[in-house]
Parts: C-alpha cells; sequence; structure tokens
C-alpha cells in the first residue's frame, strides 16, 4: 500500500522537493531526498524538484502566450535558490515539464532532452492501469535520478543512492512502443495507397470494357 503525504504543508517541502503538488508518494519523496543530500554533499550541487498540478497558467491561452508566461514564472521559481543548482520542473495542467540550469557548466554535463524525453514523459505518457500519483512519482523519480548520476559521471562519482540504468527501461520500452505505431501506420498507410490504386485500375479497365462492349452492340446493330 503506498502512504501519501500530507498536502500541509511544511511536510511537502524541503531543501530539494519545493512543491509536490500532492502528487509525490512517500517512497519517491524519501528517495529523492536521499539523492538530493549524497549530490550536495560530494558534488555541491543543489538538485531541486518543483512539481504542481496546476501552475496558475490558463492552459486555454495560444501556445506562444503560454510558454512566455511560462518563462516569466520560471523566473521567479529560481531566483531565491542556492547555487549552483538544476531544477526539474513539472506543471501538469499545463503539460509542461523542463530542466533549468545555474550555469553554463551543468547544461552541458546534463543532458535535457535525454532526461526528459528518456526518463520523465514516458512514465507520464503511458497509457496504463497506473494512477496519476504513481505516474509523477516514478517519473520525477526517474529525472531527478538521471541528473544526479549524470553530475556524479562527470566527477567519476559513484553515487550510492543511484538508481543506474532502470529508470531508463520504461522510456526505451515507450520509444519502441511508439515507433512500432508509426511503423504499423506507415505500413497501413501504403496498402490503402495500393489498394486503392488497384481499386482504380479495376474501375477503369471495366469502363474499358464496357466501352468496347458499347461499341461492338452498336457495330452489330
Amino acid at each position: 500500500m503506498i502512504l501519501t503525504l500530507s498536502l500541509n504543508a511544511n511536510v511537502t517541502k524541503t531543501n530539494y522537493i519545493l512543491n509536490t503538488g500532492g502528487l509525490l508518494d512517500e517512497r519517491a519523496y524519501i528517495k529523492i531526498n536521499e539523492i538530493g543530500a549524497e549530490v550536495k554533499e560530494k558534488l555541491n550541487v543543489n538538485i531541486y524538484l518543483d512539481v504542481k498540478g496546476d501552475n496558475g497558467i490558463n492552459i486555454d491561452l495560444p501556445m506562444k502566450e503560454k510558454i512566455k508566461l511560462m518563462k516569466v514564472a520560471e523566473k521567479t521559481l529560481v531566483k531565491d535558490l542556492k547555487k549552483p543548482y538544476v531544477i526539474l520542473t513539472l506543471a501538469l495542467d499545463q503539460k509542461y515539464s523542463n530542466i533549468l540550469f545555474s550555469n553554463n557548466e551543468l547544461k552541458e554535463i546534463v543532458d535535457r532532452d535525454d532526461v526528459l524525453d528518456g526518463y520523465v514523459i514516458p512514465l507520464l505518457a503511458a497509457k496504463d492501469k497506473n494512477t496519476l500519483m504513481s505516474k509523477v512519482s516514478a517519473s520525477t523519480f526517474n529525472g531527478y535520478a538521471q541528473i544526479g548520476d549524470a553530475i556524479a559521471k562527470s566527477k567519476n562519482i559513484k553515487l550510492e543512492s543511484s538508481i543506474g540504468s532502470e529508470g531508463k527501461t520504461a522510456g526505451t520500452i515507450w520509444k519502441v512502443f511508439m515507433y512500432t505505431l508509426v511503423l504499423i501506420g506507415i505500413v497501413s498507410y501504403f496498402f490503402i495507397i495500393l489498394k486503392e490504386k488497384k481499386y482504380k485500375k479495376e474501375f477503369y479497365r471495366r469502363k474499358e470494357e464496357e466501352k468496347i462492349n458499347d461499341e461492338k452492340k452498336e457495330n452489330n446493330e
């Protein structure tokens, strides 16, 4: 049975978790703080997590306007964070996730696209029986852990709290699934086109036969 954290406050905020949105289960919460503490101790980098169900930005706004407001919200979010830092953010209602860095060195060490596309988004987007809390917990934990591993690897340090390559398994499965769907779609489209061409060819052949038969009838008459 998964124990959930109280939304009352002080419990949901730690040195590394800024907000949970009531969407982190206790196991992920504890493990993320464990990784954050070890990274801080061994690498002197602060890894933060900010999870919100709704960050207050109107989801009906045009995409360009939403992104602009997201950037403003991000600047407000990081202005008081201790440097150097990396922060993983997630706003569910806005379908927005990002990773922010306090300096270019960290930006070069942590591959933002790899973390989001390989560890975070696949688990969030998965169509399965898991609850929303389970998906958010797993995806943010995987992303957070990968950020820690990437920084540790750059310093040739092994984190005791590391989960290794386990976190990317779901992402890999998801990518294979998506590529399979695309391939099936392409093959299906190909067969539809062939079938349509065959139908048209048969249609014109019959029309030509009818024309020839009509001409024969006229000549016989």
